[in-house]
Formats: C-alpha cells, sequence, structure tokens
C-alpha cells in the first residue's frame, strides 16, 4: 500500500492520542477526586479482569518519560486530555492548584520537546459528585461544564492553541446512558437523549467558554463516526441503516452544523428533548476544525424488537478484523472525510483517533513485532492521502494511541498502542508499528524538505 505523501500538507500534524483515565493514574494523589470511571471500574463484573485505572500507565510520575518517547518516534503533536476531577473536584469548583499545575509542566515541556499540544476537555470522566446531582441527564452539568473549560482555557490558553470539548459524546451517552457498558452503566432511552442533547449544549457553552477565556483559541469537536452499509437490499434494511447512521452520525453532526436534531430520529427516540429558546444557536457555535475518529464500519440489519436504533450489527464473514473483532475497512475512513467536507462543508479536519488492537507478543530479546497493526496503520493513512488527494482539508493524524492503557470496559486485554507498557514494572518498549509510524513521519517531511 503506497500513501501520497505529497497530498498531505507541508505542515502536517503527526500526532500520538491518548486520555487521562486511560493512562494517568494516581486517582487518588494531589486532590483530585473520583471520576464516574473510578467508580464504574471498582463495580464487581463491569471491567474484563475486574481492572481500574488507579495505576494504568503511571504517566502522572512517568510522563517526562513519555515525553521522550514522542521525541523518538518524531511527532510534533500530542492529542491529551484534561482530567476534570483533578482540576475541579468539586466539579464545579473551586479549582485544584495541584491539578492545574501538573498540565502547566506537562505543555511547557511539550512545547520544549517541538511538540504542540492538543487540549481535549472532555474525554469522559465525569466528576462523581456531578453524578451523583444527576450527570449529564441534567442541565447543570453542561453549565459546569463550561465553568470548568474556562479555567482550564484561562490558565493555558496562552500556550495551547488547540482545543477539543468532547471527546466522542456518543460513548458518553448511548454506550454509557442507553447500553450500559461503559460508565455511568445506565440502560435509559429518555436518560440518554437527555444526556445526548446536555452534552452537544455543554460544547456550544464551553466553545464560548473557551474563546472568552483564550482569545484565538482554534476549537473543534470529535466525534467518533462510522460508514453504515444495509446487511441486504431488502427496505427493512436499507430503512435500518439509514437509522443507524442517524444514530451514529447526524445526531452528533447536524446540530453543530446549525440543522438541528434530525427529525426522523427525534422520531425514532419519541423522547421529547429539554429545548429552552436559544440553545441551538448554542450548540451550533462556529467550529474551526473538526475531529474523526474511526476504527470501522458497520453493516446492519432491521431488528424492530432491539433498543433504539432497532438495528444490529451483522458479521460479514471473509473480511479481516482486528483483536477486537472489529471490521479493518480503510475506504470508511476515506468516506467519512469526503462526507465531512462536502455535506458539512468542515474548514479543517483532523483524523484525532485511528488504530488497532492486535494480540502482541513479547520476544526473548524485549522486542514487539506486531505487522497487522502496521499494515493496519498504512493502509488507513493511504485513504487519509487519498482523501486529502481528493479535497478533503486534512491538516493531522492522531494515532490512537501512545501507550498500550486502560482500554475501558476491555480493561487491560486490549493493546493500541505504538508503545509496548508491561503493566508489572511499567517499562515502555516502542513497538514495530511505532519505528514504522516514525519512518512514515520522516519520509513526508523529507519529501516537504525536497519540493521546498
Amino acid at each position: 500500500m503506497t500513501i501520497d505523501f505529497a497530498a498531505l500538507p507541508h505542515d502536517f500534524l503527526w500526532g500520538t492520542a491518548t486520555s487521562a483515565y486511560q493512562i494517568e493514574g494516581a486517582v487518588a494523589e494531589d486532590g483530585r477526586s473520583p471520576s464516574i470511571w473510578d467508580t464504574f471500574s471498582h463495580t464487581p463484573g463491569k471491567i474484563a479482569g475486574d481492572d481500574h485505572g488507579d495505576i494504568a500507565c503511571d504517566h502522572y510520575h512517568r510522563w517526562r518519560e513519555d515525553i521522550a518517547l514522542m521525541r523518538r518516534l518524531g511527532t510534533n503533536a500530542y492529542r491529551m486530555s484534561i482530567a476534570w476531577p483533578r482540576v475541579m473536584p468539586g466539579g464545579d469548583g473551586p479549582a485544584n492548584p495541584k491539578g492545574l499545575a501538573f498540565y502547566d509542566e506537562l505543555v511547557d515541556t511539550l512545547l520544549a520537546a517541538g511538540i504542540t499540544p492538543s487540549v481535549t476537555l472532555y474525554h469522559w470522566d465525569l466528576p462523581q459528585v456531578l453524578q451523583d446531582r444527576g450527570g449529564w441527564p441534567e442541565r447543570d452539568t453542561a453549565e459546569h461544564f463550561a465553568a470548568y473549560a474556562s479555567v482550564v482555557a484561562a490558565r493555558l490558553g496562552d500556550r495551547v492553541s488547540q482545543w477539543t470539548t468532547l471527546n466522542e459524546p456518543l460513548c458518553s451517552a448511548w454506550i454509557g446512558h442507553l447500553e450500559g457498558t461503559m460508565a455511568p452503566g445506565l440502560t435509559d432511552l429518555t436518560a440518554a437523549v437527555r444526556a445526548s442533547y446536555h452534552l452537544l449544549l455543554g460544547h456550544g457553552l464551553a466553545v464560548q467558554a473557551i474563546r472568552a477565556a483564550a482569545p484565538g483559541a482554534e476549537v473543534g469537536i470529535v466525534n467518533n463516526l462510522s460508514t453504515v452499509h444495509p446487511a441486504s437490499d431488502r427496505p427493512e434494511d436499507l430503512a435500518a441503516a439509514r437509522r443507524v447512521d442517524g444514530h451514529t452520525n447526524r445526531w452528533w453532526l447536524d446540530p453543530v452544523h446549525g440543522r438541528g436534531f434530525p427529525a426522523d430520529m427525534r422520531e425514532v427516540y419519541g423522547v421529547e428533548l429539554p429545548e429552552r429558546a436559544g440553545d441551538l444557536e448554542v450548540i451550533a457555535a462556529p467550529l474551526d476544525w473538526l475531529g474523526l475518529n474511526y476504527y470501522f464500519p458497520a453493516t446492519v440489519t432491521d431488528d424492530p424488537r432491539g433498543p433504539a436504533p432497532y438495528a444490529r450489527s451483522v458479521r460479514r464473514e471473509g473480511v479481516p478484523r482486528t483483536g477486537m473483532d472489529w471490521e479493518v475497512d480503510p475506504s470508511g475512513i476515506e468516506a467519512l472525510l469526503l462526507r465531512l467536507t462536502d455535506e458539512y462543508g468542515a474548514r479543517r479536519l483532523y483524523v484525532t483517533e485511528n488504530g488497532s488492537a492486535y494480540p502482541d507478543v513479547v520476544r526473548p530479546d524485549g522486542t514487539v513485532d506486531d505487522p497487522e497493526r502496521q499494515a493496519y496503520l498504512t493502509e488507513h493513512l493511504a485513504a487519509c492521502a487519498s482523501a486529502a488527494r481528493k479535497g478533503a482539508p486534512l491538516a493531522g493524524y492522531f494515532a490512537w494511541s501512545l501507550l498500550d492503557n486502560f482500554e475501558w470496559a476491555y480493561g487491560y486485554d486490549k493493546r493500541f498502542g505504538l508503545v509496548h507498557v508491561d503493566y508489572r514494572t511499567q517499562t515502555r518498549t516502542i513497538k514495530g508499528t511505532g519505528r514504522h509510524y516514525a519512518d512514515l513521519i520522516r519520509r513526508h517531511r523529507e519529501g516537504v524538505a525536497k519540493a521546498a
């Protein structure tokens, strides 16, 4: 598979991505309060192996080593998230000086290393104290989120220019409140729809708060999107694919682009939205960029007896799959980048997450060779470059993930990292894919230098 490096801009961001709860550990240090993921992961039976993020990758203490790894990879950007309960342990204030100081030093050291920090304000770790008061189904949480965003932007905005409000609100709303396999673990359609609304309201309020606190900030939102295919040409399956597209894609894209919440999906859910005058304008605050997280496509069939959106996934035989049992389809990332460009008029796009888990084997000499992950990375980057050649304003790619980490309900069994982590010793080892990624970055830069 050949990557058209010339299709990528000369100032392309080559990055890696992580999130706070998945790597930081130190869950009870320096004033941090519990998050909903602390509570959920310590609930028996919720996480594979009864794992939790108490230590994770111990990044809170080893972050200097992790920045050194980024430099070895040659990356020039790092997508990180701020832990809300570390910065604002009470959920709605006051700020925790030690929490802010940690991120202060992290940002300064990244910049000194020539690495641009891309900061995500919410990667699912709602302070448990706010969940106890109703969580995202309540409007107050959106307002508290904006206040938290204002505090962080005021502290870091003189050095951080790229801001993400929410990471994958679909997971927070649908998986956390409807399917129940992520925190807070609810299975309530009404709560899920209300949470989805307030997440997007919180996004819009946070956009305003960030720009007020940090003039010149570049603000976006990150959605995990999928291409959706019907399992057959039956009218029922075609309708099911339309519903799944609404559930997975349009529900999250339409409101932030000023189109409101899709009328067909309002009918599917049958839940009254907690709307107030002016909310839709807040949600549709103009964005500087959009982030795409892409892992796999969806092939679906009608399932009228199932939960909303009344469809279920169908396994296609003979299609390669990752260790997560997710289908490998690089064409999906190209199709979505072009859809965001053509249908939603995106002015700048980042692939903010893309990666694969496979069962890694550490060789006797301590190295990790992972050819399947290398192939996945190459094929998806080739598809990204193809989209850029066709007009998608792609400005950067962030590989998921820098490190093997706590993979939510899967615990520590699934490994996405460019860097292998021995969770017993915390030893970090760059995998074959990490070395391959470094080579791809080098080749792009050499091409830029030759063209100059």
